[in-house]
């Protein structure tokens, strides 16, 4: 009875609270959402543990790293030590796992503008500690990559000293909105307004995205519309449009909610540093660039259809071939006249140039994240080492005992694989873990300053191949055609 008046006098608080905020004009806060994060078909608990929360880590998302707090475990080594709490369940209850619930995910989201990423983050860790109630090892990473903040909080379905499980009780989720909606209030931040069921719409259009690169093209589309003086003029109107402008041997601009610079030539073609200045020289036009925001980037041409391979689909099927080959043709040959390709040669020689470039870059990416993922498997190893090694020391001094062995298995078994990583890669000194944060740092920025060449690589070196394959195609289809003539 007492709890039922408990319920009741929470629930009359949480409408009183939410009203009286609704009065004053609050207004909107992004849903809070409870998810239950499954096992993936083919991939073991630990494989997708890893990955979901190698995810809410992102670098890229958090800050590099510095918006991610924890309870009862480690950000380094979060998946592990969520896994030990799973294999200590089986030990002590002696139960497996049924579901394949192997985690839990609080979404938590704000109002643009009205909290700080590091509010955000405390926000989130008294939520999910309230809702735990200390007995589940969570993390909770702050995301700063979108227009609004928000929490990804992950809590392990096994509790920290393993004895039970978290049991998605009904109407868990609104539970979760409602404690949110509660922290939110005495924080003094907003929370959606509830409205009545026949008044809700459901959101059926979405806004387009826009990426930072397509915002800045349209801003100097803009300026150069005013005619600035010279490059130097050019430059102070996007410094009072709010970039931050770096002036070097390449100049770039960072935005508001930009992490990075952009430096001109990445921008594409009639935004390099060399273009805007002929430009404000009057030696060339600009042409803003034609492409909806949020529309998908059309291909310049496409492969001609191989109508020899395509025989027997019937004349109009033949003739709408022959159309779309003499369109896709003609975009061909306009691509050549604008690089000034004027024979096959000079086309297979920039072709294998391109081909060429294109590998080497990928070979650098591809030796870049090699080695990330062995920085990132050694420091896994150097952790549970560490924290194996009290343990191991006793069991050694124990005289390697069963028993010992069997009431420390986990802990045995960590250690023992972890020193098999250091004598199969030949370590013998272990390196310090800064210095291997400061490596993977290094290559990561090496691989984000490399990728924007790539993908441009990549695209020139597609177009390149696919117009060498529509002229060959072409011309394989034309020099049958007299024979054919004659044969009949």
């Amino acid at each position: 009875m007492s709890r039922d008046i408990l319920a009741r006098t929470a629930a009359y608080f949480y409408t009183a609270v939410r009203r009286a905020q609704i009065r004053k004009g609050v207004r909107k806060l992004a849903a809070t959402r409870l998810i239950a994060l499954h096992q993936n078909k083919g991939k073991s608990v630990a494989a997708c543990l890893k990955s979901r929360t190698d995810y809410a880590q992102n670098p890229e998302k958090t800050a590099g790293g510095t918006l991610v707090s924890s309870y009862g475990c480690s950000p380094l080594t979060v998946d592990e030590e969520f896994l030990l709490s799973k294999r200590q369940y089986e030990q002590s209850t002696g139960r497996s796992q049924k579901s394949n619930v192997i985690a839990y995910q609080i979404r938590q989201s704000f109002k643009p503008g009205e909290i700080t990423p590091e509010e955000a983050n405390k926000v989130g860790y008294e939520l999910a500690m309230r809702f735990t109630k200390g007995r589940h090892a969570f993390i909770v990473a702050t995301h700063t990559d979108r227009q609004h903040i928000h929490n990804h909080i992950l809590y392990n379905s096994t509790s920290m000293d393993g004895s039970r499980k978290f049991r998605d009780f009904w109407l868990s989720g609104l539970a979760v909105q409602r404690l949110s909606d509660v922290i939110c209030l005495e924080h003094k931040l907003s929370v959606i307004e509830a409205k009545p069921y026949r008044e809700r719409q459901k959101r059926t259009l979405y806004p387009p995205k826009e990426s930072n690169r397509d915002r800045l093209c349209a801003v100097i589309d803009n300026i150069l519309r005013d005619k600035p003086s010279d490059f130097e003029a050019f430059l102070q109107k996007l410094e009072q449009e709010g970039y931050e402008v770096k002036r070097g041997k390449y100049t770039s601009v960072k935005g508001k909610r930009q992490k990075r610079f952009i430096r001109f030539r990445t921008l594409g073609e009639g935004y390099s540093e060399e273009e805007i200045r002929a430009v404000l020289e009057g030696n060339a036009e600009h042409r803003p660039r034609q492409r909806p925001v949020g529309s998908a980037k059309e291909d310049a041409f496409q492969l001609l259809i191989d109508l020899a391979a395509k025989q027997g689909k019937g004349t109009g099927y033949q003739r709408w071939a022959k159309k779309f080959n003499l369109k896709e043709m003609s975009k061909t040959l306009i691509f050549l006249q604008e690089n000034k390709l004027t024979n096959m040669d000079e086309l297979n020689d920039k072709a294998d140039v391109a081909v060429k470039r294109f590998h080497e870059l990928q070979e650098t990416i591809k030796a870049a994240e090699k080695r990330m993922a062995e920085i990132s498997e050694l420091r896994t190893q150097i952790v549970q080492y560490a924290k194996t090694h009290d343990v191991y020391a006793a069991y050694r001094k124990a005289g390697y005992s069963k028993r010992f062995r069997a009431e420390h298995e986990a802990e045995i078994l960590l250690h023992q694989a972890a020193k098999e990583f250091f004598d199969k890669h030949g370590l013998k000194k272990l390196p310090k873990m800064k210095d291997l944060n400061a490596e993977y740092a290094e290559l990561l920025k090496q691989k984000k300053e490399v990728y924007p060449e790539y993908r441009k690589a990549r695209e020139e070196m597609q177009r390149l191949l696919r117009a060498q394959k529509n002229i060959e195609r072409f011309f394989a289809d034309e020099t049958p055609q007299p024979d054919r003539q004659q044969s009949r």
